[in-house]
């Protein structure tokens, strides 16, 4: 992190960039730098690499302080404007991709101090969520989405005719006719993959007019560079990122120029820079260039961020484009949902469709779209037809982080899940979220460090699902009885009907509690859509409870019990999160993994050894999406839960108005749900 003072440093410049796209400006300003146009002489000089309008401009400003602005290793989603960067390197020295003299980069990875035990696990974390995720420089496509050769082919990177990083890194278009050429030499016999750029589409390469042969493929699809690191057994490159990226991955690659990565020992190195004389580990040339040299930019909250804070932000910018890859047509969804679901699907561009009936979502869907359905409105002709027609099916629910207020008061989501297997709530058949779940006993470490940190801010912030204000006061607890919570739930909710056993009902769960804690004090906690009047589960007769508590915030009584009873409901899930016993009459997701007493259904897919950060990770970061309802971006939950904390997420003036008039309107409940 850079240490920035209240007042800005003020620097001309000739770039149109840096002085009119608002987005960089708000990253320049975020990082201490007022700039404005360069008139004649001046004394601090920002220039925009070393295009050609830079470089005039410092041979006509040859006494001024040269400040160099670019793209940070990790930029965006997509290359361009469309996708600003989350990140910019600023150099005083020089640019990291000009071997000819020393940059600030340089001179952190000759004489920074890279040994600090917190820096260096904190960069093998990093190194680790790049690779778990697939994330990248620019990140087009998810891991797995392009078909490649059999592993163990060489990968030949190229570049685009006229990158600045060739010429001021020591190379030129012989150097890329040399790498080829050793490939082939070095390798004889296997499969070389020559790799375009992502940007090749518009401007040549040095190898787009290479012929494909029996041993060499130009691949000029989009395609997830871990991907292609995972299957290469050997590197090569010129001054590309991607030589960098194969550092991460556990390559040497050999070099044709001298890149900022270059003369460290990580590289075979073609070529040799007399200034760089010290032998880095991976760990160190990463917390060098990826935490110690950017500023990085966190665009929901408009400041400066950590390295691992963008890194968050990117993943769910990056996961937003990736769930939209293929376009949406909608069933099932109520208008007033519509304008959300529409912002959540919209991530590659494409204008999710709603059809009238499954036939229409179908035929719309089969030219490579997908159906996605409310959860609630699945039938099995329809699981049926999509499998028949070749068309993804997803189901789509709240997510687990979703608002302050309820979904039956309109108030819309910022956190929903779209699952390609199943739904959470139904344990008849495996979830994706399941899937997540039992795969969770392999997290890697920056994942279980996540999910701690997530649990400890939802505690903290007293942030449930809902969030709903209350100022009514609980009568004194007695101090001799061990005092259980009774989660009352909407009878007719999906998750009753899917996932309750024996018990489904509010008052049977009431009974099942009291026959079992003859002397305890029972708190019950009616549903909030129950207690507007909203939906069914109201319970007549209480006399199996010491207290009502329809009112009270749910945070506030999960702190109060000692053991929390439910058929369902996600309130049991977040008492796990405060660390209380629960017992489950059902089979929510987050029973059958040994971290709840069950006494309902059992589910032989599900098993013990999950433990509460994995459960956390899996429903909480890995399974949902969610967007940020200030800055109308996707984001990660720790954004989400902030927002929560503060209130930052309440449903607008027109769908409070119509929930006003739903709640009178109560007996026509069919119409809107």
């Amino acid at each position: 992190m850079w240490p920035r003072s209240l007042s800005k440093r003020r620097i001309r410049t000739t770039s149109f960039g840096l002085l009119c796209w608002p987005s960089l400006r708000r990253i320049t300003r975020a990082a201490g730098y007022e700039i404005r146009p360069a008139l004649g002489n001046v004394s601090d000089l920002a220039v925009w690499g070393r295009v050609p309008r830079s470089r005039d401009a410092i041979a006509r400003r040859a006494t001024a302080n040269i400040i160099t602005f670019e793209d940070a290793f990790l930029r965006s989603v997509v290359p361009g404007q469309k996708s600003p960067p989350i990140g910019l390197t600023i150099d005083d020295l020089g640019v990291h991709f000009d071997c000819a003299q020393p940059s600030k980069l340089e001179n952190i990875l000759q004489t920074g101090d890279l040994d600090d035990a917190n820096l260096l696990m904190r960069a093998a974390n990093g190194r680790a969520f790049l690779r778990h995720y697939g994330l990248s420089k620019y990140n087009l496509v998810p891991k797995g989405w392009c078909r490649l050769p059999e592993d163990g082919y060489v990968l030949v990177v190229d570049q685009v005719q006229g990158d600045a990083s060739i010429e001021y890194g020591g190379a030129n278009a012989q150097s890329f006719a040399d790498m080829l050429t050793a490939a082939k030499a070095d390798n004889p016999g296997k499969k070389i993959l020559i790799k375009t750029h992502p940007a090749a589409k518009d401007r040549m390469g040095h190898f787009s007019a290479q012929p494909h042969t029996d041993t060499i493929v130009v691949h000029t699809d989009d395609t997830n560079i871990w991907d292609l690191l995972e299957g290469a057994s050997k590197v090569y490159c010129v001054t590309s990122l991607v030589g960098f990226e194969a550092i991460m991955a556990g390559h040497k690659p050999v070099v044709f120029g001298l890149p900022f990565y270059a003369g460290w020992g990580l590289s075979a190195d073609k070529k040799t820079i007399s200034r760089r004389m010290r032998g880095l580990s991976a760990d160190q040339l990463f917390a060098g260039a990826m935490l110690l040299y950017p500023f990085w930019y966190d665009r929901t909250r408009q400041r400066e961020c950590s390295f691992e804070e963008m890194a968050h932000q990117l993943l769910a910018e990056t996961r937003h484009r990736w769930d939209g890859l293929k376009p949406s047509t909608m069933l099932g969804m109520r208008l007033w949902k519509r304008r959300t679901v529409q912002q959540f699907m919209a991530g590659a561009g494409h204008m999710a469709k709603f059809a009238k009936n499954a036939d229409a979502a179908i035929d719309r869907a089969k030219a490579n779209g997908q159906v996605v359905v409310w959860a609630g409105h699945e039938t099995e002709k329809l699981a049926a037809d999509c499998k028949a027609a070749n068309v993804p099916l997803h189901r789509m629910e709240d997510g687990f982080l979703r608002s302050v207020g309820l979904g039956a008061e309109l108030t819309p989501a910022s956190s929903l899940v779209c699952d390609d297997c199943g739904i959470y709530y139904d344990p008849n058949s495996a979830s994706r979220l399941e899937k997540l779940i039992s795969a969770s006993v392999n997290l890697p470490d920056f994942a279980r460090i996540r999910a701690a940190k997530i649990r400890e801010q939802i505690i903290d912030a007293k942030v449930t699902k809902y969030n709903l204000p209350t100022d009514v006061t609980l009568p004194e607890m007695p101090a001799d009885k061990k005092i259980i919570l009774v989660v009352g739930q909407v009878e007719d909710d999906a998750s009753i009907l899917k996932g309750a056993g024996g018990v489904r009902t509010n008052l049977g769960l009431l009974t099942t509690t009291r026959s079992e804690n003859p002397d305890a004090y029972i708190i019950y906690k009616p549903h909030p859509d129950v207690v507007a009047g909203l939906r069914s589960g109201h319970v007549s007769k209480v006399a199996d409870c010491d207290y009502v508590a329809a009112y009270q915030n749910s945070e506030t009584l999960i702190a109060l019990c000692d053991e929390v009873w439910t058929m369902t409901s996600l309130l049991g899930f977040e008492a796990l999160l405060r660390g209380k016993a629960v017992v489950c009459l059902g089979m929510p997701f987050y029973a059958g993994w040994g971290l709840t007493r069950d006494q309902g259904m059992e589910c032989d897919r599900r098993h013990g050894g999950v433990d509460l950060n994995g459960l956390i990770h899996a429903t909480l970061i890995d399974y949902p999406r969610y967007m940020d309802p200030v800055s109308g971006l996707a984001c990660p939950p720790e954004t989400l839960i902030e927002r929560l904390s503060n209130g930052k997420a309440r449903n607008g003036i027109p769908l409070r108005t119509l929930a006003k008039l739903q709640g009178l309107l109560s007996s026509y409940i069919h119409l809107w749900r």
